[in-house]
């Protein structure tokens, strides 16, 4: 898939879906995918950006990730950084960190989660769940600092 072809996948995908905040879900997809290409990602991890919540939200399949036409080091990413039901934070974090290249696409979804500008129109209690999740998230994974 051209890069293209991997964004309008993700952006169909999402369609209808909104964030916390009540935003179109494609804003958080291309948020983590400029974050990732800022931060010196290539092609292969800016498109497991674009599709980093697509199977964790049943967007798209796991069958569909399978047989795509994307690299398997995109293929990888996607599926390091897909939460699993019952998973610890712990067994979370060990899989991105055990993944080439799935470390800069968390890190990005994180600091896009954890904008305080996202975050401030949240209630004082989400935004305070959220912020310490994100925060532990990022000790896990050794992004503190």
């Amino acid at each position: 898939m051209t890069p293209a072809q991997v964004e309008a996948t993700a952006r169909a995908a999402h369609t209808g879906q909104t964030d916390k905040a009540g935003r179109p879900y494609a804003e958080h997809l291309q948020a983590v995918a400029e974050g990732v290409r800022a931060r010196g990602g290539d092609e292969e991890q800016i498109a497991a950006a674009w599709l980093h919540d697509a199977v964790e939200d049943d967007a798209l399949s796991a069958q569909w990730l399978r047989e795509a036409a994307l690299s398997s080091r995109t293929k990888d990413i996607v599926l390091a950084v897909t939460k699993r039901a019952g998973e610890s934070p712990e067994a979370y974090a060990e899989r991105i960190l055990a993944t080439p290249g799935a470390l800069l696409v968390k890190e990005s979804d994180l600091a896009h989660n954890a904008d305080p500008v996202r975050l401030g129109v949240l209630d004082a209690a989400t935004r305070e769940r959220l912020t310490e999740k994100y925060a532990r998230m990022r000790a896990l994974l050794g992004l503190v600092g």
